[in-house]
């Protein structure tokens, strides 16, 4: 098959979830012996160099375009008195549709796959000028997200806001539900909401899938007891959780019970958060050189999170690496997983003292539960498993 990926973010180097999600689905695809093409916009804020190491890259037809989606504050301010979505809006670029628009011309591509919400931008255009089939992969419930973000906020004004952005985004992205051939989701929670909201095209599962052959832990150079964290803190998901989690655990981390050091590592971490650094203890240590050797290094993930959507693909590779892991249910959500087999679950303060208690006092348990979390993700998120669905999920819509 000709399959043409459209991605809002270069998927090269794998520095996010969202880039490890496009990139794997490009590797899968790439060693069934599928010609993939992807054309992705390289935004001004994560501007990446051509320049990858990655060899996948040779194997494709990979074009990047060059795009600027920061907002001034008078867009914000007439995206707040009109009625338009600038969240998705700013994603659109004439000039990348017009490359697109002569690709399509150029190629009969049988699959046209648009990598989350921002890139529906392109939808009618796609349509206009391809008879291949379009698959939207949502990576989310992006309106959710806001949604979520809204509840959480005590101050009236940053929660109307939030709530405001949430039924706009909702709005926009239920009308386009059905403009799609088909709908491919991380997560069972995303499809049956997607169910509820009318979603009439067909709708698969197919979960966040990673290259296993990256992942091997080393016990050797894991420090125990450890906490760690990472993830990109300009995520205001993450940046929430984590100051949660700082607020509520930093007296007892330096002064209390739990004697045990933190790490934070993450792209974007907001100055601010410098204040929480308590040398010996909390350590905030900003974006990391090596992802995995970081991860590989600590023995206890936490991921307190509070709101967002979707899979957390940091917590499938933290599985991967044989992590002992403690976040919330809505964190562990899309997993088929077993609370106190292969990850902890907490969703309180009290929970997450619990467990942490529990886990920097017993080494032999936090190895238990991570050798469980590795044998499923083995299972059920491996790139090669993962790809035979998205596949055959192309050949029904295919045929149909």
């Amino acid at each position: 098959m000709k399959i043409l990926i459209l991605s809002n973010r270069v998927p090269f180097p794998q520095n996010g979830g969202y880039p490890i999600v496009v990139r794997n689905t490009i590797l899968g695809l790439v060693n069934e012996g599928h010609e993939v093409t992807v054309f992705t916009l390289n935004n001004k804020k994560q501007r990446h160099s051509l320049d990858s190491d990655d060899e996948l890259i040779r194997k494709i037809h990979y074009q990047t375009y060059d795009v600027d989606i920061s907002i001034s504050p008078w867009q914000f301010i007439s995206s707040l008195l009109g009625r338009r979505t600038y969240n998705v809006d700013r994603f659109y670029d004439a000039g990348f549709e017009r490359v697109l628009i002569t690709e399509l011309k150029r190629v009969k591509y049988d699959v046209v796959q648009f990598e989350g919400l921002f890139m529906s931008t392109y939808l009618q255009a796609t349509r206009k000028n391809s008879t291949a089939i379009l698959i939207y992969r949502a990576h989310n419930i992006e309106h959710l997200i806001w949604q979520r973000l809204a509840e959480q906020k005590n101050d009236p004004i940053k929660k109307t806001y939030l709530n405001l952005l949430a039924k706009r985004i909702k709005y926009y992205e239920l009308k386009y539900l059905n403009n799609f051939d088909a709908i491919a989701t991380l997560t069972g929670q995303d499809k049956q909401l997607m169910l509820e909201y009318g979603t009439q095209v067909p709708i698969e599962v197919l979960p966040v899938g990673i290259d296993l052959t990256r992942y091997k832990p080393d016990y050797s150079k894991t420090e125990y007891p450890s906490l760690f964290f990472l993830g990109a803190l300009d995520w205001m998901p993450n940046r929430e959780g984590m100051e949660w989690f700082l607020d509520n655990f930093s007296a007892d981390i330096t002064d209390g019970d739990l004697r045990v050091r933190f790490y934070v590592g993450g792209r974007n971490i907001p100055e601010r958060f410098d204040e929480y650094e308590v040398m010996g203890k909390i350590f905030i240590q900003g974006e990391v050189d090596d992802a995995l050797e970081f991860v590989n290094s600590k023995s206890i993930m936490v991921v307190p999170l509070l709101s967002g959507g979707g899979m957390r693909v940091k917590i499938v590779e933290g599985m991967a690496m044989e992590k002992c892991i403690i976040t919330t249910a809505l964190g562990a959500e899309g997993l088929h997983y077993t609370n106190g087999e292969n990850i902890l679950i907490a969703n309180d303060r009290q929970e997450f003292y619990d467990a942490i208690k529990h886990c920097i006092g017993d080494e032999e348990f936090c190895k238990l539960i991570g050798r469980n979390a590795r044998r499923l993700i083995e299972q059920e998120h491996d790139t090669n498993v993962v790809t035979a669905k998205f596949i055959k999920f192309y050949e029904q819509l295919l045929r149909s």
